[in-house]
């Protein structure tokens, strides 16, 4: 089903929009939650608070992009779950990998004006995603945002591990330069 009409029966107040949406969205929701916390169940948890998220939003919100917008709720709920889960140990999971990549890049604890400074921290680093080549930008955000494992990189672009590790350290090496130049303390 196409995701106006998805969107349709969420403002219709119909229960097929959730099923509608698990149909379409399922496996990738259930993958980017899977990705930050390792565990099958947190994530089936987190796929489920989504579609009650979507359901509570939708109306007023009417999403763009269905996908994206989902997307960000799933990511959302899984690492709120992983942070309570892992408050002093990260896990194996491949956002706690992804995150121990970015700690030299990203300043981990903002200061007391945490509000506009992550504001201003998430402006810049769209900023700068923007000024990367689509190939390099692609698999950051794969990386950073879906956590997919190099491996998978690798496999979705049709490339060797190496050339997708190397392009990753590149991008968070002018990653950092780029938020030094913008007045970060890293």
């Amino acid at each position: 089903m196409e995701d106006l009409k998805i969107i349709g029966l969420f403002f219709e107040r119909k229960e097929s929009a959730i099923a509608e949406t698990e149909r379409k969205y399922g496996r990738y929701l259930s993958k980017i939650a899977y990705n930050i916390l390792f565990d099958t169940e947190d994530s089936e948890e987190c796929v489920n608070d989504t579609y009650m998220k979507a359901w509570n939003a939708i109306p007023p919100q009417e999403p763009k992009v269905l996908r994206t917008f989902l997307g960000k709720i799933t990511r959302s709920l899984a690492i709120d779950v992983f942070r309570r889960k892992h408050a002093e140990k990260r896990g194996n999971s491949e956002y706690a990998i992804s995150l121990s990549e970015l700690d030299e890049c990203v300043p981990d604890k903002l200061s007391a004006e945490a509000e506009f400074e992550e504001k201003e921290l998430s402006e810049s680093i769209n900023r700068f995603l923007s000024s990367l080549p689509k190939e390099s930008r692609d698999i950051f955000i794969c990386r950073y945002f879906y956590s997919d494992s190099i491996k998978e990189i690798a496999s979705f672009f049709g490339t060797g591990e190496s050339k997708i590790k190397s392009t990753l350290f590149r991008s968070r090496k002018a990653l950092k330069e780029h938020l030094l130049k913008e007045g970060f303390d890293l």
